[in-house]
């Protein structure tokens, strides 16, 4: 046996100690994220958003108001006098429906006849109503107008506070001394009686007008359109009509209770005086 050499000792060192370092396969890079390396498609779907702020997601549901600016732009008489008839029509229907007598008790087929479903309603009331409101449809519209158009000062507050005073110290009296005496003199009634009904009944409802119109008044001058400030009216105004259809039937009944008592304390003295006669 030949004993290595001092040449060969190197060799043999590497030979016996340097162990060879495993290859390692590179992998191909992706570009997908590691959460969706076993997706099948390598495409992440994007998400659809709206854009423009939130309150453009609402466009569809303002298109009816943008129509009726329109048109009220285009001919504003003709929408207005619509829009007017519409109101007191709803307004009527609803003080009717509220004032109507209870249902009699149910009886049988034999017994009397059983009440209508539109027994209740008035229909000569409601063409009343409609007539009152058509006249006053043009002459309220310019009314506001001149209001917008005038009170305009450097402070909001004021011109807002100016507007509300003298819409409720001129207009208000005014037109519930209108409605009233309409209602009144479209019933058949007479000069004595129409201003009764105005007596008793413009003073009450010009009270009450300040717990609801100053703020309606107020905000629709500071917040809402020109356009759109007489539907905004409108819809407020149709719960304010069926107050005043609600007065003026009340008034109505207490004239119509007043005459009977009136006529009641007449026919006595004519009574006694017809037996004292025979007597």
């Amino acid at each position: 046996m030949i004993a290595p050499g001092g040449a060969s000792r190197p060799l043999l060192r590497r030979m016996l100690f340097h162990r060879p370092h495993p290859t390692r396969l590179k992998r191909p890079k992706s570009t997908s994220s590691p959460h969706h390396a076993d997706s099948p498609s390598s495409e992440t779907p994007t998400p659809r958003t709206i854009p423009g702020p939130i309150w453009l997601w609402l466009e569809p549901l303002a298109s009816p108001f943008h129509a009726y600016g329109r048109m009220q732009n285009r001919s504003p008489y003709v929408t207005q006098l619509f829009s007017t008839l519409i109101i007191y029509f709803l307004g009527d229907l609803s003080a009717q429906s509220f004032s109507r007598p209870q249902a009699p008790a149910s009886t049988s087929s034999s017994g009397s006849k059983s009440e209508g479903a539109l027994d209740w309603y008035d229909p000569l009331r409601a063409v009343r109503a409609l007539t009152i409101g058509g006249l006053a449809a043009i002459p309220g519209y310019h009314w506001f107008l001149w209001l917008g158009n005038n009170f305009n000062y450097r402070s909001k507050i004021l011109s807002l506070g100016t507007k509300v005073v003298v819409n409720q110290i001129a207009f208000t009296p005014l037109f519930n001394c209108y409605f009233f005496a309409m209602q009144s003199a479209l019933s058949g009634a007479g000069l004595r009686e129409v201003a009764e009904r105005v007596r008793n009944t413009v003073p009450t409802s010009w009270w009450n007008s300040w717990k609801v119109w100053p703020a309606v008044t107020a905000f629709s001058f500071a917040f809402v359109g020109r356009e759109f400030r007489s539907i905004f009216a409108g819809v407020v105004a149709i719960g304010w009509q069926t107050y005043l259809s609600m007065l003026n039937q009340r008034a109505a009944e207490a004239e119509g209770m007043g005459k009977g008592k009136d006529v009641k304390h007449v026919a006595q003295p004519r009574k006694a005086a017809r037996s004292a006669a025979a007597a």
